[in-house]
């Protein structure tokens, strides 16, 4: 027996406990006690320990006493009452000096006490010594335990009592102590290919139950090397890799295997499983093997070996190879009936083994025509070759599931074809076996779906074709629609946005935040909706393209899950509008020129009147003047002048572009006859 100073401590199996209410204090020991390399847990009052302590464990705990109620002396009186901490090292805390305080401490159950203020090293000097004490003292009471149970199965195994009654009861103590959820004892046959379950310590009723090796890796493994093998989790170990699927959901996740070795040669094992992943200790496998040992001895003074030999080979295998194919099917009965699927059950050949209710009405044959015929006769000529090619695939261990066939229901007067979709597992596999074929029936899903995937490719169809850009995204702003009027509008393709962009990186910066406002107020055509905002959009060269949005938010059960924006390219709009706003200039200052042009010729028109009879009267003057030399000249002048206001006259009529005629002399006045008869339009052009 190793002494208290020889007893090495290891790694800690559960976290020390510090219960102070004092945060200073809980930090101080956190770090000290984490320094020192210990898991530490720290809570705040002595609630929240004792509600702590109800679902976990720990290996010390750290206790002030002066604290909120329950304080330090209500915890430790618990924690001596509960049987699961009554054994717990407690070190208080606290900075009382009285010496009652310190008696009524450890009156209460306290196991040593530090003051406060402490020294870390003192801390942990007296936290180690503690841990030594309770594992040398827990050491001593697994030796003790160990050699009562050893006592009590030896003994056991070495009474003349019922065998098998024995059986169990060594299963079970070895499952309690080892704190396993179930112990086996299985023995093997002479073939090594089948093992027996002949006691497990959750069945006392449980004999000779037969086990199919193949399915037990750990078992054979065990089996061929002799050597003990612990396996801390199934659902992750390489040696199941092949039986995984076969697996129950709720198997056992923790297994150790111990050979029970006879004559040097293993003639079966215990089988220790637990359902949470664990490894045994040391001392937990040493008493297995103890057991393991007694109990092969046990088997040979019993001759329990050739007692097995006998009656397995001469009754149970051959009830059990018998009954095999049967029970296969039966302990599924009543599930097959009362399954909402069609189920049956054909050999190798085809031929239909067994059908349950619903088969007989998705097929609208008896059951007696069923079992007279083959799966062939169900299946529409046309899917025949998908068929055959699904058999061809069970000699390679391929079962396909939910393959669409053409299923031949037969009426009273006619036959329907109706679709299934069918589904194929392997039984029976020992016997080269049996196919479970599953059928349900989806005529309608399948036309609902055919509906569906036309309505959705119509509106994809409709989404792409749209002039308008159509862009949505989901609640995280992704982009999940960029028809190709986006496309063209942004400059992306659809593949670079789609699932990858951010619709806020559509906008320009900020801008999509203001949008998703303006889409929530009221103003802008009601919440969740916004309709003819202009605004611009940010295209993948780096512009400000404008657009007219109109956006809205999906919902989903009254829920927002994504938005919907339609954008109007705005570019060519705007550039018509420049072209329309420049023509309108041009035609108003045409319109002004035309105005000045008319001003015009009405001056000329106004002017050819008097012109004309200044120019008739200076010449008549002229004609009969009585002296000639004075007002001859006065009339020459007269005419001069006149004939230059008639030049200037011309001159204004030619801007006008209207016609001027030759009036007396060489003077020219307008000719307002051929000005009157022109088109007014050309005479502006």
């Amino acid at each position: 027996m190793a002494s208290p100073d020889n007893l090495v401590l290891v790694p800690l199996a559960y976290p020390v406990l510090v219960v102070d209410d004092d945060a200073v204090s809980r930090h101080v020991l956190t770090q000290a006690l984490a320094s020192a390399g210990m898991p530490v847990v720290a809570l705040g009052s002595g609630t929240e320990a004792l509600a702590w302590l109800s679902q976990r464990d720990t290996s010390i705990v750290l206790l002030d006493l002066v604290m909120p109620a329950p304080d330090g002396f209500e915890v430790l009186r618990v924690l001596r009452e509960n049987p699961r901490t009554v054994d717990v090292p407690v070190v208080v805390l606290t900075a009382l000096d009285a010496d009652e305080d310190v008696t009524r401490a450890f009156d209460a159950g306290a196991d040593d006490f530090v003051r406060k203020p402490f020294r870390p090293a003192e801390l942990l000097a007296r936290i180690r010594g503690q841990l030594r004490m309770s594992e040398y003292v827990e050491a001593l009471w697994r030796r003790e335990r160990d050699a009562r149970v050893v006592l009590e199965l030896t003994q056991a195994l070495s009474s003349t009592l019922d065998f098998r009654d024995i059986l169990f009861t060594v299963v079970r103590r070895i499952a309690e102590v080892a704190r396993v959820d179930r112990c086996s004892i299985v023995l093997v046959g002479d073939k090594g290919d089948v093992g027996y379950v002949v006691a497990a310590s959750d069945d006392r009723d449980l004999r000779d139950l037969p086990i199919v090796l193949d399915k037990y890796p750990e078992i054979r493994k065990v089996l061929e090397t002799g050597d003990v093998l612990v396996i801390e989790d199934a659902s992750t170990h390489p040696l199941f890799e092949v039986v995984r699927a076969d697996l129950p959901p709720n198997s056992f996740r923790s297994l150790a295997i111990v050979p029970i070795v006879y004559e040097e040669k293993p003639m079966g094992v215990l089988f220790l499983r637990g359902r949470q992943p664990a490894a045994l200790r040391d001392h937990e496998l040493g008493l297995t093997r103890t057991v393991a040992n007694a109990t092969a001895i046990a088997l040979r003074n019993a001759k329990i070996l050739q007692s097995l030999r006998d009656q397995t080979q001469q009754i149970n295998v051959a009830r059990f190879e018998a009954e095999r194919r049967l029970a296969a099917l039966e302990r599924y009965a009543d599930f097959f009936h009362s399954s909402a699927d069609g189920i049956v059950v054909i050999d190798a050949d085809g031929r239909i083994l067994f059908s349950n209710p619903r088969a007989r009405e998705l097929t609208g044959r008896s059951e007696e025509e069923l079992a007279a015929g083959r799966i062939d006769d169900l299946i529409d000529p046309k899917d025949l070759p998908v068929l055959q090619g699904i058999r061809e695939g069970f000699g390679k261990g391929v079962f396909p599931h939910m393959v669409d066939i053409t299923i031949r229901k037969h009426g009273e007067m006619t036959c329907e074809k109706r679709t299934s979709s069918v589904s194929f597992s392997s039984v029976l596999r020992e016997d080269g076996g049996a196919i479970l074929v599953s059928l349900r029936d989806v005529t309608d899903d399948r036309a609902t779906a055919a509906e569906l995937t036309a309505t959705k490719e119509f509106l994809e169809r409709v989404i792409d074709s749209s002039v308008d850009a159509i862009i949505s995204a989901d609640n995280t702003g992704i982009v999940r629609l960029f028809n190709r009027a986006a496309e063209r509008l942004y400059g992306y393709r659809a593949a670079e946005v789609v699932g990858v962009m951010n619709v806020r990186d559509l906008y320009p910066p900020n801008r999509a935040t203001h949008i998703m406002r303006l889409i929530h107020a009221r103003e802008h055509g009601g919440p969740g909706r916004l309709e003819g905002y202009r605004t611009e959009v940010l295209a993948q060269d780096g512009s400000q393209v404008p657009v007219l949005l109109s956006a809205a938010l999906i919902f989903d059960n009254g829920r927002p899950v994504g938005s919907v924006g339609v954008f109007t390219d705005l570019r060519e709009r705007l550039r018509m509008e420049a072209r329309l706003t420049k023509a309108q200039d041009e035609l108003r200052a045409r319109e002004k020129q035309a105005l000045i042009a008319e001003l015009a010729g009405a001056a000329a028109h106004e002017l050819n009147q008097p012109l004309t009879s200044v120019l008739g009267y200076a010449e008549l003057i002229k004609r009969r003047a009585e002296d000639p030399s004075s007002v001859r000249s006065a009339a020459g002048t007269i005419a001069t002048e006149a004939e230059r206001m008639a030049e200037i006259v011309r001159k204004i009529g030619k801007i006008t572009r209207y016609e001027t005629k030759a009036y007396v002399g060489a003077a020219k006045i307008i000719d307002l006859d051929r000005s009157s008869e022109e088109d007014p339009n050309q005479a502006l052009r």
